[in-house]
């Protein structure tokens, strides 16, 4: 990805080198998180749910507190590379959105509080709605290269750029809608509703690796690739067999690996919002 000289995004709250004081502070970065993720599965629950009822049964929630702490030259280049795809993602989701609202992205390490709650670097990144920010631990690329064998640039933007999908269903109104339904509905009915959220995320982190690259060329060789394999690498069928041996279709959150792949090559191929409404799709 041709990222480097580029405008990087002031909307970033760099929370790194704050440690907990006496929470739950899980740090083990995607083994833990795989476990999380894995249980959430098998219980057909949302990660960050689930961790924040973790917390809450142990009767602590983590307290963070400032440490003289300075980044290495490697996650400070980092740190610089996020700032830049976001700054992409809020030049594509402005012309593409009247009166877009940009998020901002917290960069955190091992803990942090958000207003959907306190978590850790366990949950992965996650988006806030109701704070409107994305929170990232940056640990979480080592371990996505190393553990889930889905290394390079392109795969680290795809991650950032489907947060930022969760923000803009958010403005749309999409994701209020998904969770007025919760009590409605069972939990496996609202597992269905869940997957359709997050291909939906992916499809829109497509259309902005579409418009991002018809706007300022940043696409290399090969990139396309490193998306597809990230979002096949985090699956829910691929992850529960991994972990457990077995897939359970009922338990998942996020999509099979070949649905996400599919629904983010759909959003790059077409650049186009209005083709990607999952929750109508008949064929997922």
């Amino acid at each position: 990805m041709q990222w480097r000289g580029r405008r990087q995004s002031s909307n970033v709250d760099d929370q790194r080198g704050r440690r907990s004081t006496g929470g739950m502070a899980f740090k083990g970065g995607l083994g833990t998180v795989a476990i999380i993720l894995v249980i959430s599965l098998i219980l057909g629950k949302n990660p960050l749910s689930l961790l924040q009822e973790i917390q809450t049964q142990s009767g602590s929630i983590p307290a963070s507190q400032n440490v003289d702490w300075q980044p290495s030259a490697e996650e400070e280049d980092l740190s610089q590379f996020v700032r830049v795809v976001l700054a992409d993602t809020e030049d594509v989701w402005a012309n593409l959105i009247d009166g877009y609202r940009e998020p901002t992205l917290v960069m955190f390490s091992g803990t942090v509080q958000s207003a959907c709650g306190s978590a850790s670097s366990a949950t992965g990144p996650f988006y806030c709605s109701e704070d409107e920010k994305v929170y990232i631990d940056l640990s979480f690329y080592e371990d996505l290269k190393d553990r889930f064998d889905a290394p390079g640039d392109f795969a680290q933007a795809y991650v950032i750029a489907h947060e930022v999908g969760h923000h803009v269903q958010h403005l749309l109104g999409i994701t209020d809608k998904v969770h007025a339904s919760r009590g409605r509905l069972s939990e496996q009915e609202y597992n269905k509703l869940s997957v359709r959220l997050e291909l939906q995320a992916d499809f829109l982190a497509g259309v902005w690796a579409n418009h991002a690259n018809s706007m300022s060329q940043i696409l290399e060789p090969g990139d396309i690739d490193e998306a597809l394999n990230a979002a096949s690498a985090i699956g829910d069928d691929r992850l529960q067999m991994q972990m457990q041996g077995q897939v359970i279709p009922d338990s998942f959150t996020h999509g099979t690996s070949i649905q996400r792949m599919r629904w983010f090559k759909k959003g790059f191929e077409t650049g186009d919002v209005s083709q990607g409404d999952t929750f109508n799709a008949s064929n997922l």
